[in-house]
Parts: structure tokens; C-alpha cells; sequence
């Protein structure tokens, strides 16, 4: 009830929500409500209990000025089992009615719509998504299991198929399937889940992403990621994501606004604050993207993201013996190969020649298992300077469609390839001259 009611009032364009994981951090917690609001930064509270008797469930929702801590509206609602779910539509409107909202018709008709969805499917969806945030290999197996679950359950669930959208896109970027075998499916996946509900925010930012680091429909992507704003202005992971594009394509102004505001939707978020300060690694501010991956750590002090983060802002600066025990590190907290790519980068950027190669021979025999991106290579390649290995990579990065191409103007270690027309030619290849 927590998150579909989320899900609802995030959809209310003049109001700001913040996202379930920062406030799944404080369900159940005994603090006092001005505290968690100020955590929050939010003017105000939606507190709530639930009972169940046999098939009957009663409902107390609870509206709380946060300052004061001030019960503003309070209601009760009795409903069977099966009708719960419809009950969060009610729910949200009154809300917005109690608080003064002024709805749009786009939104009041969403909202007074009444969607009869199965709780299990709904369950195993939530689940699947928690599942699939983890990332881990167990993680995503676990993940698509629940999707599958969920429209075993319910066939036309739009949301289980924005999920499977969302496991095959992130796929390739874990190395367990190649872009070419994974990105269609996810697809195939979003464009059912439009078939069914075309106003739904999660299928259109689905969408975008696979048009800008599969297809390389760099207009067509903005255009799905506004859409998505546009019916959800508070969700947060369309923010996120549509400020990687916007880094992606050399905004990097707008795109440090868009993830400023996914922070004030999900302010709890360890991810977002270190994606932010790579933004500022993306600009040439190596100084203040290693302060800021500092603070990160100081709430995270293992998030291996932030950690490697360091080590590329370090190497950049020539500080290359920081830059190795970073990227050691990191490499020690997660299995990614992107992190043990990096590592071998550094390597070579430090003169270790042996050791980047090292690293080379070792992507070289797991390639032979499963999926490594050709991506990898060409950045170790780069790092030692042969450049005619790192084009020969790049290139086949680009049959690949890798999702890691979407980056490569803003990629500092690849800049001594910049100089070379074969360069700028993949550039124009990719689409992102224009």
C-alpha cells in the first residue's frame, strides 16, 4: 500500500514525492515525525496503519503538517481484500483535495481510473524490483523470476513489463548478455507495456532508454524521458536517468539540474550523490568531484561506485598511486569488470605495463565464458597508447551497439584518440555529432 500510494500522489505534477527508497528507510522507525520530515525536506507527512480481519481490511490514512505536527485530515476506509488496491486512487485525490492541490484533467482522470490488479502480481512486482535495484547476478536472476510471477498472475500488467524492459537493458552493462541479444528483448518488452498503458511514466522512461544506448535515437530518447517527467514529475530514476543523457550528449549543466533534482526526490540515495560528483568528474573538475565522492563515503565509507569514482578523478590528476589503491579497492568490493577495466586502465596510465596486460589476458579468458564488452579493451589499449588495438576495439564496441559508447566524448581517458579522424568518424557514427 506504502509504495502504490507513492506511485499515485508522485503522479500529482504540483506536488513533490519523495521516492520509496528514501522513505522505506524510515517505515516502522520510532522517530519523532518534525525529524524525519526534516530529513525528508518535506512540508508534510502521509502516516497510515492497516488491519485485516478474514477477506475485510480496514485502512486509516493520516495527513500531518510536518512543522507542527499537526493532523491535518484523517479518514478511514473499509474494504474486501480483492478492492484494496483500487482504494490508493481514493486515497490520493483526497489528499490532493485536503491540501488544496489543484488537479489537471489528465490527472484527475488517472486517478479517478480504477485499476483491478491482482495483490500477488502487484507483490511479486515490487519484489522483482527491489531485486533487480540490488543488481547483483543473484539478484537479477531473482528478479525476472518475480516479473514472469507477476504476469502469471496478470497477463495484461503493464509494470511486470517494464521490468522485463528493464532486466535485459541493464543486462549487458553486468556482462551476462550481449547488447545485440539482450536490448531487443527489453523492446519487445516496453512496447507491450505501452500497448496496454500508454500513460504510463515507467514504460515511456523504459523506453528512452533503450532508444539512446541501444538504438542511438538520441531525439527520439529525450522525447520518451520528457514524456515520463511529464506524467510522473517526481520520479526520481527518470531524473536520474535523463541526466545521464544529457551528460551523454554533452549537457552537462542540464544534467546536473535534472540529478539536483532527483536528489530532492530520493535525498537518501547513495548512488545519486556519487553520480553527481562524477558529473563534475565528466567537466574536467577532478578536485571537486573527489570532495564530493569524499562526503559520499563518509555515509557509505565501502560503496565501491564512489570508490572507483575517486580512482578516476585521482588518475586524472596524476596521482597515480591513489588512483590504484582506489581502483584496487573497488575492484575487491564488487565483481563489475567495468571496475576491473578501470583498474587496468590505471595501470597503464601509470606506466605499469605488465599489470594492465595482466588485466588484458584476464578479460581475454572470461570473454571466452560470457559476454565482455569490447568496450573494456579499447580503454586498457588506450592507456598504453597503441592506438590502432584501441580503434580495432572501439570498433568493435560499435557492432556490439555497446551501452558504454554513449560516453565516449566525455570519457577523459580516451583522450588521446580524439586527435585521430577515426574518432570523430565514430562519433558520427554513433549519432553524436549533432
Amino acid at each position: 500500500m506504502t509504495e502504490v500510494l507513492i506511485a499515485d500522489i508522485s503522479q500529482i505534477s504540483a506536488l513533490r514525492v519523495i521516492s520509496r527508497t528514501s522513505v522505506m528507510g524510515y517505515k516502522g522507525a520510532k522517530k519523532p515525525l518534525p525529524e524525519v520530515a526534516r530529513a525528508l525536506n518535506v512540508d508534510a507527512l502521509v502516516e497510515g496503519s492497516i488491519l485485516r480481519s478474514g477477506d475485510r481490511v480496514r485502512i486509516t490514512v493520516q495527513l500531518i503538517e510536518a512543522k507542527s505536527d499537526r493532523h491535518l485530515w484523517a479518514k478511514s476506509y473499509e474494504r474486501d481484500l480483492k478492492d484494496v488496491l483500487a482504494l490508493q486512487n481514493e486515497v490520493a485525490r483526497a489528499i490532493a483535495e485536503e491540501i488544496r492541490v489543484a488537479l489537471t484533467p489528465q490527472e484527475r482522470s488517472r486517478l479517478r481510473t480504477q485499476r483491478a490488479i491482482d495483490p500477488g502480481a502487484l507483490n511479486a512486482y515490487l519484489i522483482g524490483r527491489r531485486y533487480l535495484d540490488e543488481g547483483s547476478p543473484e539478484g537479477l536472476q531473482k528478479a525476472i523470476k518475480h516479473f514472469h510471477d507477476a504476469l502469471d498472475k496478470e497477463p495484461r500488467y503493464a509494470l511486470a513489463y517494464t521490468g522485463i524492459a528493464d532486466y535485459y537493458s541493464i543486462l549487458p552493462f553486468y556482462s551476462r548478455l550481449a547488447p545485440n541479444d539482450a536490448f531487443p528483448q527489453a523492446k519487445a518488452a516496453v512496447t507491450k507495456a505501452l500497448e496496454i498503458d500508454e500513460e504510463l511514466a515507467e514504460a515511456h522512461a523504459s523506453l528512452a532508454y533503450v532508444l539512446a544506448y541501444y538504438e542511438w535515437d538520441w531525439k527520439g530518447a529525450e522525447r520518451e524521458f520528457k514524456r515520463a517527467l511529464e506524467l510522473n514529475p517526481s520520479y526520481a530514476s527518470a531524473h536520474h536517468s535523463y541526466s545521464r543523457y544529457l551528460a551523454a550528449r554533452g549537457r552537462l549543466d542540464e544534467a546536473i539540474t535534472e540529478i539536483e533534482r532527483a536528489q530532492e526526490l530520493d535525498p537518501l540515495e547513495t548512488l545519486l550523490k556519487a553520480n553527481k560528483a562524477m558529473l563534475a568528474y565528466f567537466g574536467g573538475r577532478y578536485d571537486q568531484a573527489i570532495s564530493e565522492l569524499e562526503v559520499t563515503l563518509e555515509l557509505n565509507p565501502d560503496f565501491p561506485v564512489a570508490i572507483w569514482g575517486l580512482g578516476l578523478s585521482y588518475e586524472q590528476k596524476g596521482m597515480f598511486e591513489k588512483a590504484l589503491a582506489s581502483m584496487q579497492k573497488a575492484t575487491s568490493l564488487s565483481p563489475s569488470l567495468n571496475f576491473k577495466a578501470s583498474l587496468g586502465h590505471t595501470y597503464a596510465a601509470a606506466g605499469k605495463r605488465r599489470e594492465a596486460q595482466s588485466v588484458i589476458d584476464t578479460l581475454a579468458e572470461q570473454s571466452k565464458q560470457k559476454y565482455v564488452p569490447s568496450y573494456y579493451f579499447a580503454l586498457i589499449y588506450a592507456g598504453l597508447g597503441d592506438k590502432d588495438r584501441a580503434f580495432g576495439w572501439l570498433d568493435k564496441a560499435f557492432a556490439e551497439r555497446s551501452t558504454l559508447l554513449a560516453y565516449l566524448q566525455l570519457d577523459p581517458r580516451l583522450a588521446g584518440l580524439r586527435s585521430d579522424p577515426r574518432f570523430a568518424d565514430l562519433i558520427r557514427r554513433i549519432g553524436l555529432s549533432g
